[in-house]
């Protein structure tokens, strides 16, 4: 935009400077032509009086005497001062006793014709080619100059003008990355003229207005620990009323781990625009692949593990990790016949970070399955939703496609936390 405003300065500035400067460089030609001309008609009339009153003698020393070459025609005779034929526009003066002024090779010819005592004389001279464009060179020359100067100032000119506009939209545009990058509390500066400042102001108001609606909602999530606190107490009481222990204790583990989604929830919540922790890979996964193994026998599955020894920081929390895992194995248990083995695997990533990949060998899922909602099975669709915003999250990305051997094979990207300095 800069550029182009520029650009469009320049432009207009020409335009203006050549619709004034050629008209005034060619009057300064013809006013520099007709005043050539008129110095050599004043010589002329110099001696115009000493026509007919002088002897042929003396005139001759008179015009010999002027600036310019002049000669003189007298009705018979030879030719007085410069010697030159009688040219047409001598004839026709003679003939029609009238000024001429003729272009030649030479110059600008002037004939002057004078009546004395019934006999006319003509008097003649050449303007040479040069006098008459006598220093109209050095004045364009020093109009060409102007038009420059005048430019480059236009120029200089435009472009802090353009400073001044494009400054506050690049802010503008920083400003908006900022807070697509949930940095809520960046706020442009109103500069610049009337309309980019009234931008900036509604930027902040809706930066603002974010903020509010976020905190509201953070806030409406968490209250869901006080509206779920009631029903989890009778949930436990009634674990606790039943008579058989195992399954009171069973249900007991169902309402704990309840309200651990919950707080998990709540949590993810309130850390909503701030920093994200980090955790360890290796352990969130090895704890989570244990708890369901548990499950996997009493299903005949075979679970395969490939994890490693070493600790596998990664920029997401220990509960969205354990999330986005329990997503993707619940749905290999729900959408997979009972006996379907499934492999966790974990490796570092190239460049820091881990990659998490869970394989199963059932019948797989469709390319849909990934659009939020969508499952087709009858459920909610959001598992592996909720392992691809957990992925993203955390500066990486989630894969879907076939495994190797037949059956689906989801891999999870994590990218390595940042560490301060």
């Amino acid at each position: 935009m800069r550029r182009r405003l520029i650009l469009l300065v320049a432009a207009t500035t020409c335009l203006v400077l050549i619709a004034f400067l050629v008209p005034l460089a060619l009057l300064i030609r013809q006013v520099t032509e007709d005043r050539a001309i008129g110095r050599a008609d004043d010589v002329l009339q110099t001696i115009v009086p000493q026509i007919g009153t002088s002897d042929p003698a003396a005139l001759a020393l008179t015009v010999e005497g002027l600036p310019l070459p002049v000669s003189v025609f007298p009705p018979d005779g030879p030719v007085l001062g410069q010697a030159a034929e009688r040219t047409p526009a001598v004839r026709l003066a003679r003939l029609t006793a009238r000024s001429f002024t003729v272009d030649t090779d030479a110059g600008r010819e002037i004939v002057v014709p004078v009546l004395s005592g019934g006999d006319t004389y003509v008097l003649r001279t050449v303007v040479p080619a040069d006098r008459l464009t006598s220093g109209v060179a050095r004045s364009w020359l020093v109009l060409a100059g102007l038009g420059l100067a005048l430019v480059a100032l236009g120029l200089v000119v435009a472009d802090r003008l353009a400073r001044s506009i494009v400054a506050p939209i690049a802010d503008l545009s920083a400003v908006s990355h900022r807070l697509a990058r949930a940095e809520l509390t960046a706020r442009a500066s109103p500069a610049g003229p009337r309309e980019v400042r009234e931008v900036a102001t509604a930027l902040n108001h809706l930066a603002g207005r974010i903020q509010d609606l976020l905190r509201e909602e953070r806030e409406q999530v968490a209250d869901l620990s006080h509206r779920l606190r009631t029903p989890l107490t009778a949930l436990r009481l009634e674990a606790e009323a039943l008579r058989d222990e195992d399954e009171a204790a069973r249900v007991s583990a169902a309402a704990d781990s309840i309200e651990r989604a919950v707080t998990a929830v709540i949590h993810q919540a309130r850390r909503r625009g701030a920093d994200r922790a980090a955790a360890d890979a290796t352990a969130v996964v090895t704890a989570r692949v244990a708890f369901w193994t548990v499950l996997a026998e009493d299903t005949d599955r075979e679970v395969r593990r490939e994890l490693p020894s070493a600790p596998l920081v990664v920029a997401l929390p220990a509960d969205d990790l354990a999330a986005a895992l329990d997503a993707l194995l619940g749905n290999v248990f729900a959408h997979t016949p009972d006996g379907t083995g499934l492999a966790v695997s974990l490796a570092a990533r190239p460049g820091g970070g881990a990659v998490l990949t869970v394989t199963d060998s059932g019948p797989g899922f469709p390319a849909e399955a990934l659009r939020r909602g969508s499952s087709g099975s009858g459920s909610t669709g959001l598992g592996l939703d909720i392992a691809r915003r957990a992925a993203e999250a955390g500066g990486g990305a989630l894969h879907v496609g076939a495994a190797p051997g037949g059956g689906a094979q989801v891999r999870l990207e994590l990218a390595a936390a940042l560490t301060r300095s």
